[in-house]
């Protein structure tokens, strides 16, 4: 059996024109700035003076690194790791050096040559580096994965033997509807084994809830109703793979199968702005009810989202009037982000 390891994602660099990004580039940089000041002062009182004075200095640096990485971020993700942790040292020593030249009396009025803030800027620069290696390794698809894969160990066996035996009732009655049922299974579990990775497009991924749903459908007949609101959906947006489909299978696990009434799923995804929003609703019927892979399948979207959008999206639950609810807020990137 092959080692979960042989699914790390290769390294990579931060998308530097993501807010939360540059939002922890930003606390790294001024946590830094605040240990050195300290650091070398003989006081509490004197770190604070000397915090200051360096700050002045220091910030528009900070400012005008985060602006240059922006810019320059498409070229970052075409390139492999290594050179792109290069470019990076390399533009934020040019940027310090050339901000060193610029601003010669303020810096030569602290008694500063250029090694001290040449030194500060590559250490700051590697230990961002650094930070966002261990991060992406700590959220790394193959934790996901894993997660995922413990989860659907559980589900699929149940689903599958289901769904199979579905299909045998329609192959003498509706021979054309069983072969449809049998290519959509084959579908969602290609889709279920390919590579978690990448983005892929928001109309891939509602065609496979909808053909998990067609199956669904097959055993479940009138209880299972659903809903679709995607009137103003960005088809070509880009989102994580099976983000939405384990949502929608634990609406009808959690949401109708124990019922024996008709129960609705209602899914809406809409563009509002420069964000997408998503909301999946489904019959709420108590927290005694297959709690535990509820949340893991919750979790582990949790840290996709968070490994490819970092402070930008967001997943939230809420239970009212009856039903349970799962709203989802995606930026709208429509190409890969690095």
């Amino acid at each position: 059996m092959a080692s979960i390891k042989q699914n790390l994602a290769p390294p990579s660099l931060p998308n530097f024109r993501n807010l939360g990004v540059q939002l922890r580039i930003l606390v790294l940089a001024n946590l830094a700035l605040a240990a050195a000041a300290f650091a070398k002062s003989s006081g509490y009182a004197d770190g604070w003076q000397t915090l200051a004075a360096d700050s002045m200095l220091a910030q528009p640096v900070i400012i005008a690194s985060l602006l240059l990485l922006a810019a320059v971020n498409p070229v970052f993700s075409r390139l492999p790791y290594a050179a792109g942790a290069i470019l990076v040292l390399l533009l934020e020593l040019g940027l310090t050096g050339a901000l060193y030249q610029l601003t010669r009396g303020p810096w030569a009025d602290a008694t500063m040559g250029p090694e001290r803030p040449l030194i500060f800027a590559a250490a700051v620069t590697l230990l961002a580096l650094g930070y966002f290696h261990l991060r992406i390794r700590a959220l790394s698809p193959a934790v996901s994965e894993a997660r995922l894969q413990a989860l659907q160990t559980r589900i699929r066996p149940h689903f599958l033997f289901n769904s199979l035996n579905a299909v045998l009732s329609l192959i003498r009655s509706d021979p054309k509807r069983a072969e449809a049922a049998l290519e959509d299974l084959a579908d969602l579990f290609r889709a279920l084994m390919a590579d978690h990775r990448k983005l892929v497009p928001l109309a891939q991924e509602v065609e496979l809830c909808r053909r998990y749903l067609d199956l669904e459908q097959l055993r479940l007949g009138e209880r299972l109703q659903v809903e679709w609101h995607l009137e103003s959906m960005p088809e070509d947006a880009l989102i994580p793979p099976l983000v939405l489909q384990p949502l929608i299978e634990n609406a009808v696990y959690h949401g109708v199968e124990p019922s024996l009434e008709p129960g609705v799923i209602r899914i809406e995804i809409r563009l509002s702005g420069k964000q997408i929003k998503a909301t999946l609703r489904n019959p709420y019927h108590g927290e005694n009810r297959h709690p535990a892979g509820n949340r893991m399948a919750l979790d582990n979207i949790r840290e996709r989202l968070s490994l490819h959008f970092d402070a930008e999206a967001s997943l939230r639950t809420a239970v009212h009037d009856g039903g349970y609810e799962v709203r989802i807020v995606l930026p709208y990137p429509t190409r890969e982000v690095a």
